[in-house]
C-alpha cells in the first residue's frame, strides 16, 4: 500500500486523516479509541475559558432520503475545564506519541491571555496548537473567533501573540464568513503562521418549525445563527482551499476541513493542495471506523495512479482558471444511450423548463434503432437531443437517474454545428430553433 504517512509543518502522523476541532474530540477517551481506529491525527475541541453550552443544539438538512447532507450547530467551545483537557492531552499523547495531538485554543484577544493558553498546550504535550478564528456564534459576539478571522489585522496580530510564547507549531484555522479568504490568509502567513486550516463553518440558519414558527435548532421556543457544515459545504470549502493554496504570497502548508467524508472527498482537496485533512461532521454521521475505507481507499488510488501523497499534492491545482482564460471554442452537447433510457423524461422537462429547449420527444419507431421498444419506452414519448439548440450545459445529465445514459460529447470544430452567429444571420436564436424543431419533428 502506498504510504500515507505525513510531515505536516514539523507535525508528524501515520496518516493525513485527522479529526477535526469539534464533538468527536472533545474528551481523551473519544481522541483514544479515534486512534484506535486508525486516525493520524486529532484537533482537541476547542479549549477556553469556562463556557456554558445550550441543549438543543444540532439541525440537519436532509436531501431525499440522504440525511444530514448539511449540518448545523449552535455550540461553543468545550464545556470542561481546561486542566481536565490538557491533563487528558498528556495522557492521551503518552499512550500514542506516534499520533498527532493539536490542541485547538480560543480565548479572549489579550496578549496574556494567548501567551498563558499556549504555554499550557505545550506543557501538556501538544504537537501543536490551532488558533480558532472561525466560530460564526457565540464567541464572535464575544470579540472571539470570527470576530477575529473577519479582520485580517487582528488574525495577524494574534497570530503574533501566539507565535511570541510558541515552541510547537502554530495553525491558524480561518473562517469562510469573509468576501476574500486570501486576506486574513495572507495576514496570518506574515504574522508568522506556520500553516493555515480551513474552512470553519458557514453562517447559516438551519431552518424554521412551520408549526412553532421557531428557527431550528429550538431553545424554549426561540434559535440563533450557528455554523453550517457537512457534505453540502465541501464545494465552498474546495473553492477557498485552492485559492489560498494558489496564492503566491502564502507558503505555509493548509489542513483542509470540510465536508471531507470519503478518500475521494480527500483525494481532490490534496490534489487541489492540501496537505492533510480534517473530519468532523462525517464522524458524528458514521462514527470513527469510516477511516479504515479512506485509508484503503487512498492508498489503493494513490497505487492504481502511480502517484504519492507527495506528487498528488497541488495536482489539479494548474487546471484552475480564471473564467476568462477558459477555451470558448470548446463545445459539448449531450448525447442519449437510448438503450439505457427508462423514459421518465426528466431530462426533458428539465432542459424545457430550466435550460435551453434542445431535447425533443419522439416516437421510438422514428429513431431508427433495431428492435423493440424496452418496456419502459412502450406509449412514451423518446428524448431527442437537438444538437444544433444544445449548448452543452450538462443539466440533463445531471438530472438523469441512470449512470451513463447522458453523457457529454466533445463537438469542437464540428463543421456541420451552427454557430451563434449562423442563428444571427438567419434571424433566429437556438432557443428559438429549438422550439420550432420540437414542433415540427426536425433535426
Amino acid at each position: 500500500m502506498a504510504d500515507l504517512s505525513l510531515d505536516f509543518c514539523g507535525i508528524r502522523s501515520p496518516n493525513p486523516f485527522w479529526l477535526a476541532s469539534g464533538p468527536p474530540t472533545n474528551s481523551g477517551d473519544q481522541v483514544a479509541r479515534a486512534f484506535e481506529a486508525g486516525w493520524g491525527g486529532a484537533v482537541w475541541k476547542t479549549i477556553g475559558e469556562p463556557i456554558v453550552n445550550v441543549s438543543s443544539r444540532y439541525g440537519g438538512l436532509d436531501l431525499g432520503t440522504a440525511r444530514m447532507a448539511g449540518f448545523n450547530n449552535v455550540e461553543l467551545i468545550t464545556d470542561r475545564p481546561m486542566e481536565v483537557n490538557f491533563r487528558e492531552i498528556t495522557e492521551v499523547k503518552k499512550r500514542f506519541p506516534d499520533r498527532a495531538v493539536i490542541a485547538s485554543l480560543m480565548v479572549e484577544s489579550k496578549r496574556a491571555a494567548w501567551h498563558d493558553v499556549v504555554a499550557r498546550s505545550q506543557d501538556a504535550g501538544a504537537d501543536g496548537i490551532e488558533l480558532n478564528f472561525g466560530c460564526p456564534h457565540g464567541m464572535s459576539e464575544r470579540g472571539m473567533g470570527a470576530a477575529v478571522g473577519q479582520v485580517p489585522e487582528y488574525c495577524g496580530r494574534i497570530t503574533g501573540w501566539a507565535k511570541e510564547r510558541a515552541k510547537i507549531p502554530v495553525i491558524v484555522k480561518l473562517t469562510p464568513n469573509v468576501t476574500d479568504i486570501v486576506r486574513p490568509a495572507r495576514a496570518a502567513a506574515a504574522a508568522g503562521a506556520d500553516a493555515l486550516s480551513l474552512i470553519n463553518t458557514v453562517n447559516s440558519l438551519i431552518g424554521v418549525d412551520l408549526d412553532t414558527l421557531a428557527p431550528l435548532p429550538t431553545v424554549r421556543g426561540q434559535g440563533s445563527h450557528g455554523g453550517y457544515c457537512g457534505p453540502a459545504v465541501k464545494p465552498i470549502a474546495l473553492h477557498m482551499v485552492s485559492t489560498v493554496c494558489g496564492d503566491r504570497e502564502i507558503r505555509v502548508p493548509v489542513s483542509a476541513i470540510g465536508g471531507i467524508a470519503t478518500w475521494r472527498d480527500a483525494a481532490e482537496f490534496i490534489a487541489l493542495g492540501a496537505a492533510s485533512l480534517q473530519v468532523c461532521t462525517a464522524v458524528m454521521h458514521h462514527g470513527f471506523r469510516i477511516v479504515e475505507d479512506m485509508i484503503d481507499g487512498l492508498s489503493a488510488y494513490l497505487d492504481e495512479k502511480g502517484l504519492t501523497l507527495a506528487s498528488l499534492r497541488g495536482k489539479a491545482a494548474k487546471n484552475v482558471r480564471r473564467w476568462e482564460e477558459l477555451d470558448l471554442n470548446y463545445r459539448v452537447v449531450a448525447a442519449i444511450d437510448h438503450r439505457r433510457c427508462i423514459g421518465c423524461q426528466l431530462c426533458y422537462v428539465a432542459c424545457n423548463d430550466g435550460a435551453h429547449q434542445a431535447i425533443g420527444l419522439r416516437p421510438w419507431a422514428e429513431l431508427g434503432i433495431e428492435g423493440p421498444a424496452p418496456a419502459s419506452m412502450t406509449g412514451a414519448g423518446v428524448p431527442v437531443i437537438i444538437e444544433d439548440a444544445c449548448v452543452g450545459c450538462n443539466l440533463c445529465s445531471l438530472v438523469c437517474p441512470v449512470p451513463g445514459c447522458i453523457r457529454m460529447e466533445d463537438r469542437s470544430g464540428t463543421a456541420d454545428r451552427k454557430s451563434f452567429l449562423d442563428y444571427q444571420a438567419a434571424g433566429e436564436t437556438p432557443r428559438a430553433a429549438g422550439q420550432r424543431q420540437r414542433k415540427t419533428g426536425e433535426g
